[in-house]
């Protein structure tokens, strides 16, 4: 089983082999550490975990109660392999899907980033959604101008983003574990950019409006 495991930490030597300690001892393996953030003293990092079936998320969350000034900001089940970079695949993938651009990609949203679901809409409505999506996907009227993170008022945690060359807009969604970071809406940002360049694009989304 993999864990996502999201804790700010004192940005000193020693404080993340504390943790490191505390986790193994809960019989947490430690698969990958990413900073996300440093300043002030502090840093926060997502930290993949390989556990046996079974083991409680409170258990794990609990053994980092002894390492002090360590706050737990979340943590969730993640398809991630670690080690890896998957984006890359994704997107070599994207470049031959031909029609199956779009979806290809938004099937492929939730495993890269640790989320639940992912789908694209119109005014009018959802074009395509990921298989985990609910059945009422939240329409949300006002799109950014850039890809935003925000936490909806029933605690669904959200990334919307705009695709204007294709009238679309995204929304990748994550029920459990903490709000998205910036540097999760700064790499989804580079992945559209990316996406909205291949040539497939266009025909994909085409494909998808005449459905």
């Amino acid at each position: 089983m993999l864990l996502r495991l999201r804790i700010t930490l004192p940005d000193r030597p020693g404080s993340l082999a504390q943790v490191t300690r505390a986790l193994g001892a809960a019989g947490a393996d430690i698969t990958q550490v990413t900073v996300l953030d440093r300043g002030a003293g502090r840093a926060t990092d997502d930290i993949t975990l390989f556990c046996p079936e079974g083991t409680p998320k409170h258990a794990l969350v609990k053994s980092l109660e002894s390492v002090p000034d360590v706050e737990t900001e979340g943590i969730w089940t993640t398809r991630e392999a670690p080690g890896t970079y998957p984006e890359l695949e994704i997107l070599k993938y994207i470049t031959t899907a031909g029609d199956r651009a779009l979806t290809t990609l938004i099937d492929s949203l939730p495993v890269l980033f640790s989320a639940d679901w992912a789908a694209t809409t119109t005014d009018q409505g959802v074009i395509y959604a990921s298989w985990r999506a609910p059945k009422t996907v939240p329409l949300l009227t006002d799109t950014p101008a850039r890809p935003t993170a925000s936490t909806l008022a029933d605690g669904l945690h959200v990334i919307h983003a705009p695709l204007p060359p294709l009238a679309l807009t995204l929304l990748l969604a994550r029920a459990e574990g903490p709000a998205f970071h910036r540097i999760e809406v700064h790499r989804l940002t580079r992945i559209l950019e990316i996406f909205l360049s291949l040539p497939a694009t266009e025909r994909s989304v085409a494909r998808q409006l005449r459905k």
